[in-house]
Formats: structure tokens, sequence, C-alpha cells
């Protein structure tokens, strides 16, 4: 499949609010200006999610608008025990309440409740910065702490604007960036959770778009170190058009290797049984093993969303654009399907 790369500043929306210049880049060139629609707000849906990992723990943070329905979504999970605390707040009739920003290098959002907040602020230097405190998280225990993200010299990330094929008007803008440097500490009750420099990782999933009426997402992600280099990845697919540019890209020490389409086998009686993941440019063959997964169910009116997330580690080889290959074991991540109907 031929797609196409975008390396100069272009716009998602003209100026009648139609959604155009469809393709990949490696920087964040695209800008964004919700405020070109000629929508009702609650057809948006916008999304920050962090996934925040040690050799021990993982974390993920987000902040969901749907315009119907708000959720920020923490989970707590411990890649040791097997165990997971998850904590879901609702908010009905968001439309825009969370203030998410329009770009991804810029701004920032928040979400706050009596004796609970959660930030996620940008620095101007690309910096990312979590702060949460809730006092009553899963099971009466408090959470609190703060984490810097920070990222390898000359990082590329991989963003892509995308089609519907059956909806001229829907569109999906997203970043993946699956290589921050995480540092700092997350007090969950009496435990506390160390996350130094080289020895955890944080992905950011950022997403912006005019929703189709239905649509069903897979999608993984991972980071961490191998074969004495940092590495990471997204993959995924949708009923969304990729004839133009996919959202499959590994990374190495930050730098992008682009794929094509990859394929998840998934065993459909027993998700905790081991995946496979294939790409048709034969770059990519790699096993996931999960050890846990999740279900969450959303609905309000005429909003239905569920989401089966499962967490292990992925290995296997990938070959680099210079034709080298690498191969990698255990980098911590996650995989996930996710269906909505408005």
């Amino acid at each position: 499949m031929t797609q196409n790369e975008i390396t100069s500043p272009v716009s998602v929306l003209d100026e009648k609010g139609q959604a155009h210049n469809f393709g990949w880049s490696r920087q964040p060139v695209f800008s964004y200006d919700p405020s070109l629609l000629y929508v009702p707000r609650h057809r948006l849906t916008e999304s920050d999610r962090y996934i925040v990992f040690s050799t021990t723990h993982m974390i993920i943070f987000e902040i969901r608008d749907d315009g119907w329905l708000g959720n920020v979504f923490i989970s707590v999970i411990s890649l040791k025990d097997k165990e997971r605390s998850t904590q879901i707040y609702k908010s009905v009739l968001p439309l825009g309440i969370f203030s998410l920003p329009n770009s991804s290098t810029s701004g920032s959002a928040s979400w706050y409740r009596k004796n609970s907040r959660l930030d996620f602020i940008c620095m101007d230097d690309g910096v990312k910065i979590i702060k949460v405190d809730i006092y009553r998280f899963g099971h009466h225990k408090s959470l609190r702490g703060a984490l810097i993200l920070t990222f390898p010299d000359d990082s590329e990330s991989l963003i892509t604007n995308q089609p519907w094929r059956n909806n001229k008007n829907a569109f999906r803008y997203s970043r993946c960036s699956p290589w921050f440097y995480a540092e700092g500490m997350i007090q969950f009750g009496g435990s506390e959770f160390i996350f130094t420099h080289g020895n955890a990782w944080g992905i950011l999933d950022w997403n912006r778009y005019l929703r189709p009426k239905a649509d069903i997402r897979y999608w993984a992600c991972a980071c961490g170190h191998s074969s004495g280099m940092q590495l990471g990845f997204c993959v995924g697919y949708s009923q969304a058009d990729f004839s133009q540019g996919t959202e499959n890209g590994f990374f190495i020490n930050g730098k992008l290797h682009k794929l094509d389409q990859v394929t998840f086998h998934i065993p459909l009686s027993d998700w905790l049984s081991p995946w496979r993941f294939t790409s048709n440019d034969n770059k990519l063959e790699m096993m996931f093993y999960p050890h846990q997964e999740r279900i969450d169910k959303r609905s309000l009116f005429f909003h239905n969303s569920a989401r089966r997330q499962v967490c292990g580690f992925f290995s296997g080889k990938v070959h680099l654009d210079d034709g080298t290959s690498v191969k990698f074991m255990r980098l911590t991540g996650f995989a996930e399907r996710s269906k909505t109907r408005f």
C-alpha cells in the first residue's frame, strides 16, 4: 500500500469544515481547529491517554470527552501480582468541560471533583507532567503523586489523519508517542511506586475526531529496553480508511520505522492465551503473552461503548527501514478492542 507521508504544515480541516490532507507524519505538522466544524459538539470525541509503567506497575490515565458522556479512567495494575484497581468517573454531557487542547504539543487538561483532581500539563519544551490527587480510589485508598515524562533527542511520533470509508464527514486525527522516559512517585494507599529514568516508560495516545455512528478499533502499544536500545511500537486498525496512512509504527530510540497493515491473530476462545501479530510488508513478527484482562462498558442515551483490554509482554522481531532486523524481548504493554455505537 502506498502511504501519504506529510512533511510540511497542513490543516486537518478546510475552510468549510471538511476534513482533508489525509495521511501520516513523523512530526506534529497538522493544525486542528474544531470551531470550523459545522456539527453539534456531541458528535466530537477528544481523548488524552497516558500509559506509564515500570518493571512492577502500570498506571493508565485517560481523560475522554465523547460529547454525550465524559469519562476519567484511571487504572493501577500490578505486573507481578497480576492485580488491578480501576476507577471510572463519569460526567454527563461534558461538551468540552475538560478543556482538552487542540494540539498535542501545547495546552493542558484537567478534571476535578471534591477531594479529587487529575491534571495533564504540557510544558513549553514538550515535557509532559501528570499530577493526580484522589482522596478515595479503589477500596478507599488514596492515589497521589506526580510524574514527569521526557523524550529522547530528535524523537519522532506517528501522527495520522484518516477518513472513514462509508462516512464522508467522519475522520480521526491522532498521535502516538511510545518512547517517553518516566520519572516520579505515585502513592497508592500505603504503597509507593517509584519511577526512575531508564527504568520506567510512558506512552501518549492522543485522539481528536468526528465520530462515525459505529466503530470497532483494535490497538496495541508497548515500550521498554531490549537489545541495548529503547524500543516501542503502536499498531492498530479500525473501520477507518487507512489507504493513505496506517497507524502502525515501530520506534528505535525515538525514531520511527513505518509499518503498513498489521493483523492481530487473537485466540478468540481465550484472550489470555498468546497472541500473534504479523504485517503484510513482512517487517513485523511478534508474540503477545497476556497475564490479565479487564472489560469496561459505558452507556448513556444513544451512546454505548465497551473496551476489552489485556495487559502483558511482547516479544518478536522487526525489520527496520535500513534493512536490518532487531529482536526484542518482554516489552511491557497492552492490547485492546473498543466497540462504540452512537
